[in-house]
């Protein structure tokens, strides 16, 4: 049931004197209806990411359905708008990520939020030596000291807001000196394309901070110290 099939259902409701129960009756079913596709998608997804050889520290990469995902895509010249960082907790796959806050999201989730479900996993090249229980610990401390900080939507290089490359970038930086991706300014992306300038105009105004260190997705994405893991 769409939402103008709703809209059309209360009018009728309203112009036919129906009771405020069957209406309601209406209304839950619709929710409902929408529960149990959300389960069951969930359980699709689950099912094809069980037994992916996925490691804590593992980057992973997807576009983004959010609102500002086709900007990001054309300011950077890449598909991929959207990333986190893999963490086990109790043996299931989660991922640290900065959407509305800086939060763990489990991975089933978080991948059927991308477009297509698709998503990318890289690691680092030299993981087995470097990602030793320590330097996981490390990751982990580092995180933690950032979960709970809101979303930026004006990419500022500051700790108040974050924003989802910003915050893989700083982890690894901080907890192990390992730098993934090379910081730009913002006038170095595509700031000319309608859409990208649509949305520069909208959160900055005329006072676009051209000289803000930023990491982008596709800047870590392509780091080459980095090798793919998985692709779905």
């Amino acid at each position: 049931m769409s939402r103008e099939t709703i809209r059309i259902s209360v009018r009728f409701l309203i112009a036919s004197g129906a009771t405020v129960a069957l209406f309601l009756a209406i209304a839950a079913a619709y929710f409902l209806r929408r529960k149990i596709w959300t389960a069951a998608q969930l359980w699709v997804v689950s099912a094809s990411i069980a037994g992916l050889p996925l490691h804590d520290g593992d980057l992973i990469f997807q576009t983004s359905q959010s609102a500002q995902s086709v900007a990001i895509q054309k300011a950077t010249g890449s598909p991929y708008s959207h990333m986190g960082l893999v963490f086990l907790r109790d043996g299931q796959p989660y991922v640290l990520e900065a959407s509305a806050t800086v939060r763990y999201t489990p991975l089933a989730r978080w991948v059927l939020r991308g477009v297509g479900h698709h998503f990318v996993v890289k690691r680092l090249l030299d993981a087995n030596e470097v990602l030793t229980p320590a330097a996981v610990d490390r990751l982990k401390q580092s995180a933690a000291t950032l979960i709970g900080r809101p979303y930026d939507l004006t990419f500022e290089w500051s700790d108040d807001r974050i924003y989802c490359s910003e915050l893989v970038w700083k982890i690894y930086d901080r907890a192990l000196g390992i730098q993934i991706g090379k910081l730009q300014r913002i006038r170095d992306f595509n700031l000319t394309d309608p859409v990208v300038a649509s949305v520069m105009k909208q959160r900055y105004g005329t006072a676009v901070p051209l000289d803000e260190p930023v990491i982008s997705p596709v800047a870590m994405f392509d780091s080459p110290l980095l090798a793919s893991v998985t692709s779905q």
